[in-house]
């Protein structure tokens, strides 16, 4: 798992007399994020489509697996929570203080913020995980796949996912600066700067694991996403990254 190097989706403040270089696209940040993380994302829908095969055709993964079902079934909304949290704010930092150069991306204050973030997240995705099970049936035919991935990527993600993880990640890279946020938001074109880019990177990632996802029970399905969103919140650190004065 790496954290390469990207542009920001946050704009820098030049001199006043420095000559302003054209700033990317969204396409261009968005796609310079799923590039950089080719490699290791492939690598992760490789990843993803072995437990999928695993469970399918492999009958002690497969019992193991419903074990874990069964358990995140009996803990109810505190697996998760914590389950969520520990896979998309606390693995991430401690990966992110291991490199030298992103080891002061995030303080433990910040990193509160990130954590009680991604674990509310946790229940929030149980549920719209539920309720797509509800809406187009707990099937897998193919119909019902491409339903519930187009529902999640081209619904959910571009009008609650993405602009609520980015408001939060910006908050703690400008360190809880809402004059920042405020600023940005009132903008034109602020979705165009600053979510379109994640989002792009999110379909990268996410459209071809979302379908894997819900060739699974919908009881292993939050556990699955957990293992992608661990990559994802890397990607996503990267694309919302601070600029350096």
């Amino acid at each position: 798992m790496s954290t390469p190097a990207a542009h920001s989706a946050t704009p820098s403040v030049a001199q006043p007399d420095a000559k302003q270089p054209a700033p990317d696209s969204p396409w261009r940040l968005g796609l310079a994020g799923a590039r950089a993380n080719l490699v290791p994302g492939i690598c992760l829908q490789l990843f993803a489509l072995a437990l999928l095969g695993a469970y399918y055709l492999h009958e002690p993964s497969r019992a193991a697996l419903e074990r874990l079902a069964t358990f995140r079934v009996e803990v109810g909304v505190p697996f998760d929570a914590v389950s969520t949290a520990l896979f998309g704010a606390i693995i991430p930092f401690i990966v992110l203080r291991i490199g030298a150069s992103t080891r002061g991306r995030y303080a433990f204050p910040q990193m509160a913020l990130i954590t009680a973030f991604w674990a509310y997240k946790g229940v929030e995705v149980s549920y719209f995980y539920k309720f797509q099970a509800w809406l187009f049936g707990e099937g897998h035919s193919a119909a019902t796949i491409i339903l519930k991935t187009l529902f999640d990527q081209y619904v959910y993600c571009p009008i609650v996912a993405i602009p609520v993880t980015w408001l939060v990640y910006t908050w703690a890279e400008h360190r809880y600066d809402s004059a920042f946020i405020a600023r940005e938001v009132r903008r034109p074109g602020f979705y165009a700067r600053c979510v379109l880019p994640v989002l792009i990177a999110n379909w990268g990632v996410w459209t071809p694991a979302v379908a894997i996802i819900y060739l699974l029970p919908t009881a292993l399905q939050l556990p699955m996403q957990n293992i992608v969103l661990c990559f994802f919140t890397l990607l996503l650190a990267t694309i919302t990254r601070r600029t350096a004065p």
